[in-house]
């Protein structure tokens, strides 16, 4: 998720501090969403987020999703 420099979309620390590496949706109140969660599975649900709300093409969301997700320091 693009999250700019709009604390809205960041996800928060344990004490509701905005947390500015991942997103609200990935994080909450101090630990990720879906702590089981594959960097796989995480893609594919990006990908098909975007693609079906977004409007890309599968190709250009897979780019995009690889790109950032695997580039993220919970999946290194």
């Amino acid at each position: 998720m693009p999250m700019g420099d709009d604390p809205d979309h960041w996800g928060t620390e344990a004490d509701l501090s905005p947390m500015s590496e991942y997103c609200q949706f990935c994080y909450q109140n101090g630990g990720f969403t879906k702590p089981e969660q594959t960097v796989d599975e995480m893609v594919e649900s990006s990908v098909t987020f975007m693609t079906s709300n977004l409007g890309f093409e599968r190709e250009q969301a897979e780019k995009m999703s690889n790109d950032v997700i695997r580039g993220l320091r919970r999946w290194n």
